[in-house]
């Protein structure tokens, strides 16, 4: 019976974190009005494995020849990465705003954690090339900004690439989101979490075909070649700072920009000026 219950446990814990609540897609109104000149083209393409993968992709008015590719974190969508746009477009970039497999309109059954969707992003960008962009840059936040990371390690697609709040190891981020949620006792803090977390992977592994012990960021930047920008803030109470630390350390050409006050992807709107200074700064230097 104990057996039992344990292992209804890591199902469980898999179907909370291998399945997020999807929202549908719908172009934001304020945007159409300011950009009226804008093309917001659905454009779906098809992942290695089959999967249909959504977006949209905007092409502003006067162009600079290059796109921007934005990435949205954990159980959101491409309308939650659509207020990068602006940013981007007033300078002429294109912009692809993509739904993550298995979150919004696009398919898939399953959330990886980047084992699959680093394949997705080079497949993206792949799709890119053959709409006239003479280089790509790219934006992720929190999961998006770690799925960057590493399919920065599988090729040098981008001229350079933004991550903010992202994690460095998903073993210690998903043991420290356990603590979190579940207000652990302090004798159980520790004991839960390394118990529960790298069982529900091993079930994972067996369950779904899925090897969640290889998402590993912090080994992928360190074979990345691609210039990487690490943004964090220094009051994310989701994923502490100390990931991007890490992450820099592990790659000496990565610049880590740390901010003061600012909550989980909360540095647009902490440091408005600055951000915009650093990241335009950081795409326009590449």
């Amino acid at each position: 019976m104990t057996l039992a219950c344990f292992i209804a446990a890591l199902e469980l814990f898999c179907q909370f974190t291998l399945h997020v609540r999807r929202t549908a897609p719908v172009i934001p109104t304020n945007l159409q009005l300011r950009y009226p000149a804008a093309s917001w083209q659905e454009s779906p393409i098809r992942a290695f494995d089959g999967v249909r993968l959504d977006s949209w992709f905007l092409r502003p008015a006067i162009r600079n020849g290059n796109c921007v590719m934005v990435l949205h974190g954990i159980g959101d969508a491409r309308q939650g990465s659509v207020g990068y746009a602006p940013l981007f477009l007033d300078q002429g970039y294109s912009v692809l705003l993509p739904d993550s497999r298995a979150h919004g309109s696009s398919g898939g059954e399953l959330v990886t954690y980047g084992l699959l969707e680093k394949s997705d992003v080079l497949s993206w960008a792949h799709w890119l090339k053959r709409q006239d962009c003479a280089a790509l840059y790219a934006l992720g936040e929190s999961l998006g900004g770690s799925v960057l990371i590493q399919a920065a390690a599988l090729g040098t697609d981008f001229r350079a690439i933004v991550a903010e709040s992202s994690f460095a190891d998903l073993s210690a981020i998903a043991e420290f989101r356990v603590r979190q949620i579940f207000q652990l006792p302090p004798l159980l803090q520790s004991a839960i979490p390394s118990l529960l977390v790298p069982n529900s992977m091993t079930y994972a592994r067996f369950r779904y075909g899925i090897d969640l012990r290889q998402v590993l960021p912090i080994e992928s930047i360190s074979r990345a070649t691609t210039p990487i920008l690490l943004i964090h803030g220094l009051r994310d109470s989701r994923t502490p700072y100390w990931h991007s630390q890490a992450l820099a350390r592990a790659n000496a050409n990565s610049v880590l920009w740390l901010v003061p006050n600012a909550e989980h992807t909360g540095a647009y709107s902490a440091a408005p000026a600055e951000f915009r200074q650093r990241v335009l700064g950081w795409f326009a230097g590449h």
